[in-house]
């Protein structure tokens, strides 16, 4: 199952330990037993035998969650030990380092182990995603669980009472299978389902206050494959999204920046019905709440519903359309402080941490200086897809899933945004990395950002004045929903900075080599930032400035047809494609122009609006009614 940093607050051992007992639930009035399930018979099994144990089974059912839950109920004052493999290097686990001999005194070459090996207490190590780790790993792994020693340190002695090694088999998600017959025969292998583990439980307790028995009911009816696609792991991010009012779908993956499908397979293997809107809505229904289809202002009720539930989001969208700067904003008013920045192209594994040697003669991880302290934090990684190697990416798979770094906790993690590209946009192939199903469920909220669900229009606005809101208008009314896709607001910036600087607007489009611009015609925009007054098309600002003319034009209008005419329209989508700041630059004019229209088109200005222009829309109605009432 998937953790948070709210999951880890306090250590993960500790909320292990008060959580050991299963309460009562809306689920599960008479709470269930411990014992029951299959994986939980075998962890207690292989550490009474001291065998080492191999435990393979699909993505996201709860291999992992079930260990750390499990082993301090049934086994107190045992810690679980969780090394992810994925993202070992071979001086993670163990490096020489010169010592002073304490018989002699004389600096002497000595094998260092790394700190979280030597708890002082007993424990059980646990190898996460151990078939992912390089060569290099692979070998000191099978040296640990063949013989339950490192280099020259004997686990036993260290308190070590078990040892596990965890995984998914599949070649798409693995980078090799075991096959030496001489390691094969020192493990007890265990391959498992999603229901030899305790999920169903474990989300009873994460929402406590909802009956999940007809979700429950709905995923036990689907085929094995479709179980597969809506693992546990998944289905919990569903079921979080539905608690926050979101898409049910958010909570599907983005694997290879294409949003999970629900399909089954027919006999031949090709996919069957697309089943997701379907499910998703059953799911919705068994809880008694709506499936919206989306929810006003996307970007922002994501990213704040991320700090205060302490997710990690992935926002998906075309380059230049305001991912990250908004990012930005929004988690400084959340939290107070900028986000803690990596950009991935640029991000050593070296820079997020390194192992050192300690006085106490192990070896520990020195993190980077913006990941240590209390202080709360939220971490962005910046073009998720496009890291500058594999080491540090499987890095990042510790992070976005266990809220850890090298096995340690990060203090105060309280969020993190990973931002990415698609792999296509606008027919061009952008040289972005892919992921699997396993990489991609990682986050709670995978969303496919479009420009207009982030708010940079009023950006531009605040910046740059009355020339932003001229360039505005040409983007809005004079080209075509193709051209608006080349024309991202990071290219409006540099025209609007273009034409301030009295250079040619073409050098600012996006230049696709050999003397070809951006297939966008700006002839308009030049007459518009010329003032000719032929080609311009009218905007709130010339309304404004003879609202006289156009408050008659439009009560003539009214009389004429009860839906308005051509003038009534043109006011219509001129209010519309208004940004907030300029309708309350004009709030009197509008209210004015209010009285005449249909009632229909008011009404359309409250549907599926920000609570921001909400807001506004019912101070400008409620202005209305007052001018109405005056005469």
């Amino acid at each position: 199952m998937a953790q948070t940093a709210r999951d880890a607050a306090a250590g993960r051992q500790e909320r292990a330990a008060e959580g050991s007992g299963r309460r009562a639930t809306a689920t599960y009035p008479e709470p269930p037993g411990r014992t029951g399930a299959r994986l939980e018979q075998f962890i207690s099994a292989m550490i009474a035998m001291r065998q080492t144990g191999q435990v393979f089974g699909e993505h996201g059912i709860g291999k992992t969650s079930t260990f750390l839950s499990y082993i301090p109920h049934a086994h107190p004052g045992t810690e679980v030990i969780l090394v992810p493999a994925a993202n070992l290097t071979p001086d993670d686990l163990l490096v020489n380092a010169p010592v002073r001999d304490d018989r002699t005194g004389e600096l002497v070459l000595t094998q260092l182990i790394m700190r979280q090996l030597t708890p002082g207490v007993p424990f059980v190590l646990l190898i996460d995603d151990s078939l992912q780790a390089g060569e290099t790993i692979q070998s000191q792994l099978m040296q640990i669980a063949c013989n339950w020693t490192l280099g020259e340190h004997d686990l036993r002695a260290l308190g070590c009472v078990g040892i596990f090694l965890a995984d998914n088999e599949s070649l798409a998600e693995t980078s090799a299978r075991r096959s030496d017959l001489a390691v094969l025969d020192r493990m007890v292998t265990l391959r498992i389902t999603a229901n030899d583990t305790a999920w169903r439980s474990t989300l009873a307790e994460r929402y406590e206050d909802w009956d999940l028995t007809g979700v429950f009911q709905i995923w036990a009816g689907l085929t094995p494959y479709l179980r597969s696609l809506l693992s546990p792991r998944t289905l919990q991010h569903v079921l979080d999204c539905a608690r926050a009012g979101f898409p049910l779908s958010w909570g599907l993956p983005l694997v290879g920046g294409v949003r999970l499908r629900l399909h089954d397979r027919k006999a031949d293997g090709t996919p069957g019905p697309d089943r997701t809107a379907e499910l998703l809505d059953a799911i919705a229904g068994a809880l008694g709440l709506p499936n919206p289809a989306t929810i006003p202002d996307p970007v922002r009720s994501i990213l704040r519903t991320a700090v205060r539930e302490n997710w990690a989001v992935l926002l998906q969208g075309p380059p230049g359309c305001g991912k990250t700067e908004i990012t930005k904003a929004v988690v400084r008013e959340e939290s107070g402080s900028d986000p803690v920045y990596f950009s991935l192209p640029v991000t050593n594994v070296e820079d997020l941490c390194v192992p050192i040697p300690t006085p106490d003669g192990t070896l520990d991880t020195l993190f980077s200086r913006a990941l240590v302290g209390p202080d709360p934090k939220v971490i962005v990684w910046d073009e998720y897809n496009r890291p500058k190697d594999k080491a540090t990416f499987a890095k990042l798979m510790e992070i976005t899933q266990e809220w850890s770094l090298a096995g340690r906790p990060i203090p105060g993690l309280r969020a993190q945004v990973a931002l990415q590209n698609p792999p296509y946009h606008l027919g061009r192939k952008l040289l972005v990395s892919s992921n699997n199903v396993a990489q991609a469920s990682r986050f709670t909220v995978s969303y496919e950002v479009s420009p207009q669900d982030i708010p940079a229009n009023e950006w531009l606005i605040a910046t740059y004045g009355e020339v932003a809101e001229t360039v505005l208008e040409w983007w809005k009314n004079d080209i075509d929903d193709e051209g608006r896709d080349w024309i991202t607001k990071r290219t409006l910036e540099r025209l609007i900075k273009l034409h301030q600087a009295g250079q040619p607007l073409e050098t600012g489009l996006i230049y696709l080599g050999e003397g070809e611009y951006a297939p966008v015609p700006l002839s308009k925009l030049e007459a518009r930032l010329a003032e000719r007054a032929e080609q311009r098309v009218i905007g709130l600002r010339e309304i404004a400035r003879d609202i006289d003319r156009w408050e008659a034009r439009l009560a003539a209008a009214s009389e004429t047809s009860d839906e308005g005419t051509n003038d009534t329209d043109l006011v219509h989508q001129v209010l519309t494609n208004a940004e907030v700041s300029q309708l309350k630059r004009n709030a009197e004019v509008v209210a004015r122009l209010l009285r005449h229209l249909p009632p229909k088109l008011r009404a359309a200005h409250m549907v599926g609006q920000s609570p921001e222009r909400q807001r506004f829309w019912i101070g400008a109605l409620a202005r209305m009614a007052e001018l109405s009432g005056a005469g």
